[in-house]
């Protein structure tokens, strides 16, 4: 995570083509020089190269000696942005700003954002489409897919912002709120003003924090539901080649391999959402359960407000850095965590077990890549880590392997049709005890639902006679009348 305050810390210079050749925001700051009045490591730029010399304890020089009159404008600028924020608990705009110039600087392998040509547009399209045609042998849920797209990075953070305001707003509304309560009551009604710039400094922490995660992240991730989540929109299947060619660097396959293996996984994520309705909303509410039991350490905060130095907003994200969350020690809150745990192992387990089916007969590299992919998402990366201080949640698949067995121990004895049959209903699902002995629920007696049927086709049968009576005096009505008529067709024959 960056030491930089609010994530001031710009590029000298964002690319032009970061994503599908889109220009620069000259709001963004993408071309301000390397001196800004926000410069990495330096709190609000206001000591300059010359802090620590000369002038140095003559606070005023200290902050303003070394600055032009146009950095100065510009700090005084975003600092007014940041304090005149009446939006939500988090500033999204500042999130997506600060996401695109993390972006813009690279990511830690030294790797640059760049736009997707048209043959890395293509190789994308054709992979997703031949995993498809691999995974209709896999796995009796059709195709989810109504298109594959190659993302850069900054097309990434674009795309997957809405669904990370879907996870993070609850728990930033919880830490909004706190941090209003923990001053006495008869402070707070003389200290509106104060508690309405807390709230902005929050969300401009909470913005900034966030912002540089999806940033960090946009530079590891290879699709758009590595997470085990569906960050992007319904039904396009995307990856992102530059980090795919980073991924196989030096794992000594073929990128074509890479990409193909990588594709086979987005596509199964891809038709696991489409066709299962529920399960989206019963993933994100799962988060949402989990954030509702997060409590904020007040005491914590309180010493945080208590000793608030307006010159020096940085230490509300220093004592977010440092975690001000703790999950409640209660059953309910173990329960929403276990079912949270058992969600995401079930998505990424079955989609390991479906890959590794359709993967296995035609790529030799198949478990050097399905084993380096499950040790990547058990160890998680920097911009995960990240998530988990900022809302007490990781989210990682902690029983992948043991759903990843479970799932294909139900394929051996139920057969494809009666694996992918159980994602019907979530009731249907194994649970956390199921993944402890996984043999008992492939085993145990499936639900017959035959009888059922059988007496509720019994009893619509009553309810059909019951009306016959009616039905019969309507039907012989009518009957006399067809006689009558034939009858009179009869007469008139004759």
């Amino acid at each position: 995570m960056s030491d930089t305050p609010f994530g001031f810390g710009l590029p000298p210079e964002e690319p032009d083509d970061g994503d599908e050749g889109k220009k620069k925001d000259p709001q963004s700051g993408g071309g301000q020089e390397p001196g800004n009045p926000f410069g990495p490591g330096n709190p609000f730029g206001f000591g300059g190269p010359g802090a620590g010399g000369p002038g140095a304890d003559n606070p005023f020089a200290a902050m303003f000696g070394s600055m032009n009159p146009t950095d100065l404008g510009a700090a005084f600028q975003q600092l007014g942005q940041m304090l005149s924020y009446e939006g939500g608990p988090v500033n999204w705009d500042m999130a997506k700003q600060i996401a695109r110039q993390t972006v813009a600087q690279g990511a830690p392998d030294g790797t640059k954002d760049a736009s997707v040509g048209p043959t890395e547009r293509n190789a994308v399209q054709e992979a997703v489409r031949l995993a498809d045609l691999w995974l209709d042998d896999a796995t009796a849920l059709p195709s989810g897919a109504g298109s594959a797209v190659a993302w850069s990075r900054a097309e990434w953070v674009e795309a997957t912002l809405p669904a990370w305001r879907e996870l993070v707003d609850p728990v930033a509304e919880r830490v909004g709120t706190a941090m209003g309560d923990v001053l006495p009551e008869e402070m707070q009604a003389m200290a509106g003003p104060l508690i309405g710039m807390m709230r902005s400094m929050g969300g401009a922490m909470f913005g900034t924090q966030i912002g540089q995660a999806v940033g960090v992240l946009a530079g590891e991730v290879v699709g758009s539901t590595d997470v085990g989540l569906p960050l992007g929109p319904a039904g396009k299947a995307a990856l992102l080649p530059a980090n795919i060619a980073a991924f196989g660097k030096d794992l000594g396959v073929p990128l074509e391999e890479v990409r193909l293996y990588l594709a086979l996984r987005e596509a199964a994520h891809q038709r696991l959402f489409a066709h299962v309705p529920w399960l989206r909303s019963h993933l994100f509410g799962a988060v949402d359960g989990y954030a509702r039991g997060i409590k904020v350490d007040t005491a914590k905060l309180e010493d945080v407000v208590g000793q608030f130095d307006p010159q020096n907003p940085e230490q509300l994200q220093e004592a977010l850095q440092q975690g001000m969350f703790q999950p409640e020690d209660t059953p309910e809150q173990k329960a929403a965590l276990a079912r949270l745990e058992t969600a995401l192992a079930l998505v990424e387990g079955w989609v390991d077990a479906v890959v590794h089916t359709a993967a296995k007969p035609r790529l030799g590299s198949a478990d050097a890549l399905r084993e380096t992919l499950r040790r990547r998402r058990a160890s998680g990366g920097p911009a995960e880590q990240t998530f988990a201080t900022l809302i007490g949640l990781e989210l990682r698949p902690r029983r992948l392997r043991d759903a990843s067995r479970l799932w294909a121990s139900l394929t051996d004895a139920r057969g494809v049709e009666g694996r992918d049959g159980l994602w019907e209903h979530p009731d249907m699902l194994p649970t956390a005890t199921d993944l402890d002995d996984p043999d008992g629920f492939v085993h145990r007696e499936q639900l017959d639902f035959s009888e059922l049927d059988k007496m509720l086709g019994e009893a619509a049968g009553k309810r059909d006679l019951k009306k016959k009576p009616e039905d019969g005096a309507a039907q012989g009505d009518t009957g006399e009348g067809d006689d009558g008529k034939g009858e009179a067709k009869g007469d008139g024959a004759e």
